[in-house]
């Protein structure tokens, strides 16, 4: 999904954001002088979020092989040549901050939260594997994987307003396409089949919630505001506005109109989840004790 393409969303204008992030850290340099120095390398002394994030990763990305100083140089000509990445760090910070209950500030994601860092590592690595400086991205690809536990294949095309809860063990590969104000839980992998070549990846359109556990294999399209549910295993393709469960993954339930499961976070299975489970008969585990 081209970076460009990204719309405006809810939430404070980036001049705005940035400024609120700078007043919110005061405040925590205050209550916490302890970590005043760490505070004030990481976002007091960047006037904008762009030369901020790019110190922030380096930090976090760097390495024997390639020191936080050359990582820092790669990043900031990257955002230079592509000045939509910080757009998109915007909205993402923003869906964090408005669907993740624990985040009582903008700063909290920013600072501590590895799905925000993982999202923006892998748009560095994307813009770089378009480049085609393939075993750059790689590498990005692999320091992001050893340090945040987040594997994102570099080719993969992610849009914006993407928020990825705990980010443990998220796995998405390379011809993947995740469209904008999805919402995304640990241990998701949005993976192939394991025999196919190409285009093998799953498609998931706007606005939909995938929950923790879930796997999605293979050139599979999650349709608009869908649902799917944790640990559910899903083969083929989901229409929108709809909830799946289970392995394999099958329709329990459908969204109510207008509502937008991942922004509202909502896991709810919907009332038909009775119909389902009445609809298994002697396949539940109880009557397999039974016989």
């Amino acid at each position: 999904m081209p970076l460009a393409n990204a719309p405006a969303s809810k939430g404070l204008p980036l001049e705005d954001l940035w400024h609120t992030i700078r007043e919110e850290i005061k405040r925590l340099v205050e209550q916490e002088p302890i970590l005043a120095s760490f505070l004030y390398a990481t976002v007091l002394k960047h006037d904008s979020m762009q030369g901020a994030l790019s110190y922030l990763l380096a930090t976090h990305l760097n390495c024997e092989a390639l020191p936080a100083m050359a990582v820092r140089e790669i990043i900031d000509e990257v955002l230079k040549q592509n000045p939509c990445i910080i757009e998109c760090a915007r909205r993402d910070l923003c869906a964090f901050y408005f669907r993740d209950p624990a985040a009582h500030s903008y700063s909290t994601p920013y600072l501590y939260c590895k799905g925000f860092h993982a999202l923006q590592t892998h748009r560095i690595a994307h813009h770089l594997w378009q480049s085609n400086r393939l075993s750059l991205a790689q590498f990005f690809q692999n320091r992001s994987s050893t340090v945040f536990a987040v594997d994102i294949h570099p080719g993969a095309k992610i849009g914006s307003g993407i928020f990825l809860d705990h980010a443990n063990g998220v796995v998405i590969g390379e011809t993947a396409v995740v469209e904008n104000d999805v919402s995304i839980l640990h241990a998701v992998t949005l993976g192939g089949t394991g025999k196919d070549t190409g285009d093998r990846h799953p498609k998931v359109k706007r606005g939909v919630l995938i929950a923790a556990g879930a796997k999605i294999l293979g050139k599979v399209t999650i349709g608009e505001f869908a649902k799917i549910a944790a640990g559910s295993v899903v083969l083929t393709d989901v229409p929108p506005c709809t909830t799946v469960a289970g392995v394999p993954a099958k329709v329990v339930g459908h969204c109510t109109q207008g509502s937008r499961p991942a922004l509202a976070m909502d896991h709810a299975l919907s009332d038909s989840w009775q119909e389902y489970e009445a609809s298994l008969g002697d396949t539940t585990l109880g009557n397999a004790n039974n016989e």
